[in-house]
């Protein structure tokens, strides 16, 4: 079967409520060269499985349903998702129709036109809540300083990637924290954006608690740049530039005066803040490590369960090998040692 125009892939997670109504708006849609639909369920609660399941057997655009074996988070599930499209573009979307469907082939047509190697929605009114609003602010404000991202360009998870993109951000990061928006600009600096409209979300509310969003953030902040450590490192000769400057004060003081200077106080104060910046720069060290040490011993970015797609039948079910290093070696037993002569 020749590879669709157009790749659609969707991470579902307590998305039962509305994933039947966009993929039938989605399947309505007349896109030249054709489409299919990648649904990543992210070991969600609900019966999303299930739903997605019977979204896949109805005729229509073809549904491939990705049962991940728990939940990994929405970046992850987009990478499961994208591993798994054939199209000659991509585009990421969420669940709660908040993207409007109609918005798709208007999107798809601007990146396929324009030649972009990634476009960008942005909205003129979000339809978030207001600290959900304020927090995206402040990861785009983070973003323009960590990855390299065009300065003023919304990073939106509603946008579309070029196949080329889509294969090199998939086959070059295996490490359990991805975040799709920095593997992309480790790529290209091809980017367009466009407006688009934003609803109101029609069902239940938002997935992502404060400490869902503070995680996400920690990997754009962490698994990108190294900016935070230069800044651990100004940090430390800023507060070593003002403590000489402080001691030679002191000191000179203690000369002239011929007694010991006073401010005991503010002394207890200037070693707890001093304490407190060690601290934190400790921390921030051993977050990268914790990482590193995570990615060595392989923790998983995602994992398969079943793939589930249609057939003449109903619905083909597909169980993904196992793929590790270990697995794709035989074991050998080693030759025992020659007799001594």
């Amino acid at each position: 079967m020749a590879d669709p125009a157009l790749s659609i892939v969707v991470p579902v997670y307590n998305g039962a409520a509305t994933i039947g109504e966009l993929v039938e708006a989605l399947r309505a849609l007349e896109i030249e060269g054709g489409l299919e639909i990648v649904l990543a369920v992210d070991g969600s609660p609900d019966n999303s499985l299930a739903v997605c399941k019977e979204l896949a057997a109805k005729p229509g655009a073809p549904v491939t349903v990705l049962s991940l074996s728990r939940n990994y988070g929405e970046h992850n599930a987009v990478m499961a998702g994208l591993s798994r499209a054939r199209g000659a573009y991509a585009i990421t979307m969420d669940d709660d129709l908040q993207n409007p469907p109609s918005e798709v082939k208007r999107l798809y047509e601007y990146a396929r036109d324009g030649g972009y190697d990634v476009v960008y929605t942005y909205y003129e009114e979000k339809k978030h809540s207001a600290w959900r609003n304020l927090g995206s602010r402040f990861t785009n404000w983070c973003a323009d300083h960590l990855i390299d991202k065009p300065k003023g360009l919304y990073l939106s998870s509603f946008r579309c990637i070029s196949g080329f993109i889509r294969e090199h951000i998939t086959a070059s990061y295996e490490g359990p924290y991805p975040y799709v928006d920095g593997l992309i600009f480790q790529v290209t600096q091809n980017v367009g954006r466009l407006q688009v409209a934003h609803l109101p979300r029609s069902e239940g509310r938002s997935n992502y608690t404060l400490a869902r969003l503070f995680r996400l953030w920690l990997s754009m902040f962490l698994n990108f740049s190294v900016i935070p450590l230069r800044a651990a490192t100004m940090f430390g000769i800023a507060f070593g530039a003002l403590g000489a400057l402080t001691a030679i004060l002191v000191i000179g003081e203690a000369i002239s005066a011929h007694k010991p200077p006073q401010g005991w106080a503010s002394l207890m104060v200037a070693v707890l803040v001093l304490a407190g910046v060690q601290l934190i720069v400790v921390g921030l060290i051993g977050e990268y490590l914790g990482r590193m040490f995570l990615a060595v011993n392989r923790k998983p970015q995602y994992l398969i369960r079943e793939v589930f797609t249609r057939c003449e039948g109903g619905i083909a079910v597909e169980r993904p090998p196992i793929n590790t290093q270990a697995a794709s070696q035989p074991y050998r037993v080693p030759n025992p040692p020659e007799p001594r002569q």
